[in-house]
C-alpha cells in the first residue's frame, strides 16, 4: 500500500480525497492546504489529518498528489521529486514549458514516476472508441463552459482546450506541422474564447473551440477518419460510430445504402453505438497511477505528455492575437 498526501485541497482536491480514500492501493496520510479555513473545513468533513507545511506532507508519504493551482505546480512538484517521491499533478503539468521540461529531467534523474491529471484520457466515451481510431485526417472539437473564476489564473487554452490538445496528440501519430489561432478576452485578462487549428506532417487537421463564458457547456469531438466517422461526447459520456463499408449480401436492416454512381460498388453506412463501462474517471486516473508504481510500468500519461500537451497550448497562446474589448 502507497502511502499518498494531497497538496491542495480545494473543489478539485476534494474531489480527489473522496476518491483516494475509495482505492485500495493507497493509504490517505493527509494533506496540506495553506487556506486555514479550508483546512478544518477539510478536516472536519474527512476526519483525516492536516500537515503544517509542504514539506512535513512531503516527508511523511510515497505519493504527493498535486492539487493545487498550476502556478505553484512547478515548485509543489520540484519539492516532491527532490525528495524522491512519485508525484500525480493536475493539468496543466506547470505554467510554462521550460519548467515542465525542468521536471521532466528532474524525475528521471530521481528515477520516480509522474502521471498528469489529463482525466478526458479516462473518460468512458473515449475508451469506448479508443480502438477503433485509426489515423484520423479530420478532427473538430468543441468544449464549451460557462464562466467560474476558478481557473481563470491560465488562459482558456491552457484551462480547458489543453483536455483536447492531450486527447489529439495521443490519437494522432504525427508531427506537428504548423498552428494557427485567435482568440477573446472577455472576461479576464487573458483569451475566454479561443480557436486553433493545429495541421500534422501526415495531413490531418484539427479545429479546436474553447470558451469559458458559454451559456451552455459542451465538450464533444468529432473525428473523420478512412471510412468512418467518430463522434465523442464527453460531458454526456455517450459516442457513436458512422462505418461505412462494402454492401454484403445480408445489410444490416439499420443501414443506409449509398450508390457511388456507375461501376462502383454500392456501400453501406452503419450506425454503431459502443457499450459505455460507467466509471468515475478520476478515481480511475488515480487507481492506474498507483498501479504503475506498484508494477513498475509507464504511467498511461507521462510527464512527456503532460509536456507535449502544454507546448502545444503555449504555442497556440503565443500565436494568438486577441483583445481585451468585449465584443
Amino acid at each position: 500500500m502507497l502511502k499518498i498526501g494531497v497538496l491542495g485541497a480545494g473543489h478539485l482536491g476534494k474531489i480527489h480525497i473522496k476518491c483516494i480514500l475509495q482505492i485500495e492501493e493507497y493509504e490517505l496520510v493527509g494533506f496540506y492546504d495553506p487556506d486555514k479555513k479550508v483546512t478544518e473545513d477539510v478536516k472536519n468533513q474527512f476526519n483525516i489529518k492536516s500537515f503544517d507545511s509542504l514539506a512535513e506532507l512531503i516527508e511523511n508519504c510515497d505519493v504527493v498528489d498535486i492539487v493545487t493551482p498550476t502556478l505553484s505546480h512547478y515548485d509543489c512538484a520540484r519539492s516532491a521529486i527532490m525528495a524522491s517521491k512519485h508525484i500525480f499533478i493536475e493539468k496543466p503539468i506547470t505554467n510554462t514549458t521550460e519548467e515542465a521540461k525542468s521536471l521532466m529531467n528532474l524525475a528521471e534523474e530521481a528515477k520516480v514516476k509522474v502521471q498528469v491529471g489529463h482525466v478526458e484520457r479516462f473518460n468512458p466515451a473515449f475508451l469506448s472508441v479508443q480502438n477503433t481510431i485509426e489515423n484520423p485526417m479530420f478532427i473538430e472539437t468543441h468544449r464549451l463552459a460557462e464562466f467560474n473564476a476558478r481557473g481563470t489564473d491560465v488562459s482558456v487554452i491552457h484551462d480547458l482546450m489543453i483536455h483536447d490538445i492531450d486527447i489529439i496528440l495521443s490519437i494522432v501519430k504525427s508531427n506537428v506541422k504548423r498552428i494557427s489561432a485567435n482568440g477573446v478576452a472577455v472576461v479576464s485578462e487573458t483569451p475566454d474564447i479561443a480557436n486553433a487549428r493545429i495541421e500534422f506532417d501526415n495531413g490531418c487537421v484539427a479545429n479546436l473551440t474553447a470558451s469559458r463564458v458559454s451559456l451552455t457547456s459542451m465538450r464533444k469531438t468529432r473525428i473523420f477518419q478512412k471510412n468512418a466517422y467518430i463522434t465523442i461526447d464527453f460531458s454526456n459520456k455517450t459516442s457513436q460510430i458512422l462505418q461505412l463499408s462494402e454492401v454484403t449480401e445480408k445489410t444490416d436492416e439499420f443501414s443506409i445504402l449509398l450508390d457511388l454512381g456507375k461501376d462502383k460498388k454500392k456501400k453501406e453506412i452503419n450506425f454503431v453505438k459502443p457499450e459505455i463501462k460507467e466509471n468515475n474517471a478520476i478515481k480511475d486516473e488515480l487507481t492506474s497511477f498507483a498501479k504503475s508504481i506498484l508494477n513498475n510500468h509507464q504511467p498511461l500519461v507521462t510527464v512527456e505528455d503532460g509536456y507535449n500537451a502544454l507546448r502545444i497550448a503555449s504555442i497556440i497562446h503565443d500565436k494568438m492575437k486577441f483583445t481585451a474589448d468585449n465584443f
